[in-house]
């Protein structure tokens, strides 16, 4: 049971890992020090967007806009962490 909880552990992690790296490029796409329209930046525009719309899109239906900043990633990131917490808790130290 350890390991499920160690492997559920780093895919969280990884996870969160996606979440940050698509923040961070959507600002650097916001402030225009990424070009948006290379072939490069569309690819991994579509990654990141593959992997963190789902749950973006069902958090976004509760979620609204605060003064047109989209906390959507600061809230799964916040749930991110507490559901590591409690793995550790029942599978590791439990």
């Amino acid at each position: 049971m350890e390991f499920i909880g160690r492997l559920l552990v780093v895919l969280l992690d990884i996870y969160f890992w996606i979440i940050i790296i698509s923040v961070v490029i959507s600002w650097l796409i916001a402030f225009d020090v990424v070009n948006a329209r290379s072939a490069q930046a569309q690819n991994l525009i579509r990654l990141l967007n593959k992997a963190t719309d789902p749950v973006y899109r069902r958090l976004r239906k509760f979620i609204p806009d605060i003064g047109g900043i989209d906390i959507t990633p600061m809230i799964v990131i916040f749930a991110l962490v507490l559901l590591q917490n409690f793995i550790r808790n029942i599978f590791i130290y439990g």
